[in-house]
């Protein structure tokens, strides 16, 4: 049986009115030797039909169904569990990608070290039309040798945390815990930065789509963001403040991974001085502003985040603008 060079898991739940999107960004990818699991959260919309239908169109298609709901962590991990390729990519049912994005990732990491993990793209923010509406700039420091430089970097510039939608390479990801309940997203992206390098691809090639059924914002409060990453409720009774339980989190993410004990108190100290920078930004932004303290950084694509600008760069990247 041949197994596929790179492996994309594509998990969803009640994801029909976008999904077709996803898998059309997917099976257009210019680099054509991979497989696309997806598993379905027991959906009660039309998500089933539209996977089925696109299995029986495309043998590179995987399609499993969940007899019961896992919630969002329990069922990114599975799509991961059933991959087969030397490269994993997560794939979400709401957001799009550049056809050459599998091909471009995969040579960088072809003419990289060993040592590195991860290779994503530059992103775009859209909205539930497919609009741009900011340009992330998540960003992870590529030239760091030390983990705790590499983790500082993540900190304190990721924002959407789109590169974990990059290109991983499925040896180290499985050195992760994968796909926790808490600040998820951040935190696995955390253990990556932990076990190597992680290389930007200068070009946007990824469109990450924030709408009113996101699970930030149609989950604002904490218990139900929880109860979304596991519906079964273990996680529900956490008592901690959120600050808290963020830095513990990455206390955790920092346990986990191989480093020396130095290593190790680098990274807490930084995880501390980082977030405490953080805070102090953040609640001193307006005073700082109004002596004249702070200098606003310029947006790469425009001024305005929702700028006409921002729209016809992301369309001629992506042709047309929706794949």
């Amino acid at each position: 049986m041949h197994i596929p060079r790179i492996s994309v898991g594509l998990p969803v739940y009640n994801g029909a009115k976008y999904l077709r999107f996803a898998l059309n960004s997917v099976l257009s990818q210019t680099f054509a030797d991979f497989e696309l699991i997806i598993s379905d959260d027991a959906s009660t919309d039309a998500t089933q039909e539209i996977c089925r239908e696109y299995a029986a169109k495309d043998q590179r298609v995987h399609y499993y169904r969940n007899e019961s709901n896992l919630g969002a962590a329990g069922n990114y991990n599975r799509v991961f569990e059933l991959s087969r390729g030397e490269f994993f990519k997560w794939a979400s049912h709401d957001d799009e990608f550049h056809p050459s994005l599998l091909e471009k990732c995969l040579k960088v990491f072809e003419q990289s070290p060993s040592s590195t993990v991860l290779v994503f793209s530059k992103a775009v923010i859209i909205d539930a039309e497919g609009q741009v509406t900011d340009f992330s700039q998540d960003a992870i420091n590529q030239s760091a040798s030390r983990p705790y430089a590499r983790l500082g970097s993540l900190i304190f510039s990721c924002h959407y945390a789109h590169p974990l939608w990059g290109l991983i390479r499925t040896g180290e990801l499985r050195r992760t815990r994968l796909i926790g309940k808490f600040e998820a997203d951040h935190i696995l992206l955390a253990e990556l930065v932990l076990l190597g390098r992680c290389i930007e691809i200068p070009e946007v090639l990824y469109r990450e789509r924030r709408h009113d059924g996101c699970a930030t914002i149609a989950n604002r409060k904490r218990q139900e963001l929880l109860a979304w990453h596991d519906p079964n409720g273990k996680l529900s009774k956490i008592s901690l403040s959120h600050g808290l339980q963020w830095k513990l989190e990455y206390f955790k993410a920092i346990n986990h991974a191989p480093l020396s004990k130095v290593e190790r108190v680098f990274c807490y100290a930084t995880v501390l001085l980082v977030s405490t920078w953080r805070w102090f930004l953040r609640w001193t932004g307006l005073f700082r502003s109004f002596i004249g303290l702070s200098r606003s950084q310029p947006r790469p694509f425009g001024k305005t985040p929702a700028s006409k600008q921002n729209d016809e760069i992301s369309k001629m990247l992506f042709k047309d603008g929706s794949l």
